[in-house]
């Protein structure tokens, strides 16, 4: 058995656990909202106005307003899910999942007549996938530079794509290989347009492959763990790969022992461990920013390459940027979309505050010697003299610290506040898993 036949074997198990399929739920309203709050942005504006103006015909909806071909509708449409960094997180795919599963999903969806149960079971499936493909590669690939989202995110969300078509395992196992072909972009475009367009890129390479899987195009069986193949190109440690008998093994769905990573704060992950440290310490030490001198922030090899603007210029730089982060958390105790807007970034990149915060990052050495992933440490020197730190594992939104239903509801109204009738939407949204079709999600794409 191929390591592809043997990911479609296992997205073609259905999935029945309440938890695994109420994250799932949580997991796809979240990316909805993210989608709605991305529509503006200059990344979707661009996407759109390069290919959905110049005409294509179909009925996939766009979220930026007018239909499309199913392949636009998932560029478009997965661009904006991603253009905020307000997105999930997904460690086993080193990859912005949701942000390429949901947009594929609903691309190809005829919203009269899928129903919610459907989606679910498709969206689920493309979870999986990803995990398994990211499994083969490690952490090394996403340290490389490769951006899992466009590289992993298209091979595993292929499998989606082909279970909501209703493929045969067979069918499916192609679509995985053809995807990787697709498969590619890189973390050095973080901080630029192009980077929320890996989504986009990514949902639209995943409904094409499974679309000539669909129409019957052959590609080589055994490319995921072949000679020249996506292993031997694209995996940073070469002493991973994939064991065709554990991927098939029985085992919890992914979401309930990795689970998704809803984002709290609208920037780069890779700040939020320090951000959620810093507000930890707040909270305990009841000091503001007047009070600080300095903090350090101690993050991960990969992490501090992501961040890689102390000064920003513009709203997609102060995603990416520990300084304009922590500044603006620090300075309020929280962080918002209004934080990243053109006018906030102008108006804050010369805080004086900026410049009291450091970034570090552990040693390739220290990273290999510890097989689990490094907690993130913050470090805060007030004017008093007094020294406090705070580590964090995992961020708020983890597994080990979820959201609660009242974290939920509030980014839904951050992202969808300027809708008409938002919170009715939201009350919709939450029982979809049950609903018939999936008319109810029409509204956001007004």
């Amino acid at each position: 058995m191929t390591v592809a036949g043997a990911i479609a074997q296992v997205c073609a198990k259905p999935v029945t656990s309440a938890k695994a399929r109420l994250l799932a739920r949580d997991a796809i309203i979240d990316t909805l909202a993210c989608m709605v709050a991305g529509r503006s942005d200059p990344s979707t504006k661009t996407v759109f106005e390069a290919f959905a103006l110049s005409g294509s015909a179909g009925e996939a909806l766009l979220v930026t307003g007018k239909t499309s071909s199913p392949m636009l509708a998932a560029l478009v449409n997965g661009t904006a899910a991603h253009a905020l960094d307000y997105d999930d997180n997904f460690l086993p795919g080193m990859s912005h999942a949701s942000a390429v599963i949901v947009p594929a999903l609903l691309a190809v969806a005829d919203f009269d007549k899928i129903s919610g149960a459907q989606l679910i079971d498709a969206y689920l499936a493309g979870l999986q996938a990803q995990a398994l493909v990211g499994a083969g590669v490690g952490q090394a690939h996403y340290t490389a530079g490769w951006h899992g989202t466009s590289t992993i995110g298209s091979i595993g969300t292929a499998a989606a794509v082909a279970h909501l078509l209703g493929l045969s395992e067979e069918a499916t196992a192609r679509a995985i290989t053809i995807a990787v072909s697709y498969a590619s972009g890189t973390k050095g475009q973080f901080g630029t347009l192009i980077k929320p367009f890996h989504a986009g890129m990514a949902a639209r390479n995943a409904v094409e492959a499974a679309l000539l899987a669909k129409a019957g195009m052959q590609a080589r069986h055994d490319i995921l763990e072949g000679g020249q193949g996506f292993h031997s190109l694209f995996a940073g440690d070469q002493r991973r790969g994939w064991k065709t008998e554990a991927i098939i093994a029985d085992a919890e769905h992914i979401i309930e022992t990795a689970g998704v990573m809803p984002k709290r704060h609208p920037c780069c992950g890779s700040t939020h461990l320090i951000i959620d440290g810093l507000l930890d310490l707040m909270r305990e030490h009841h000091f503001t920013a007047v009070d600080v001198e300095s903090i350090e922030a101690l993050v991960g090899i990969a992490n501090y390459r992501n961040l890689a603007y102390p000064q920003p210029v513009d709203e997609m730089q102060a995603r990416f940027s520990m300084q304009y982060c922590v500044a603006r958390a620090l300075r309020q105790g929280s962080l918002g979309l209004a934080d990243f807007t053109p006018q906030a970034v102008q108006e804050h990149a010369d805080d004086a505050l900026l410049s009291r915060v450091t970034m570090l990052s552990y040693s390739a050495d220290e990273e290999r010697i510890v097989q689990d992933k490094l907690p993130h440490r913050v470090t805060v020197k007030l004017h008093s003299g007094q020294v406090l730190t705070a580590s964090r594992h995992f961020a708020v939104g983890t597994l080990q610290q979820p959201f609660s239903d009242t974290d939920r509801f509030q980014k839904f109204m951050d992202c969808c506040g300027g809708m008409n009738d938002a919170a009715a939407i939201y009350a919709q949204l939450l029982k979809f898993d049950e609903a018939p079709d999936l008319k109810p999600l029409k509204a956001l794409f007004h």
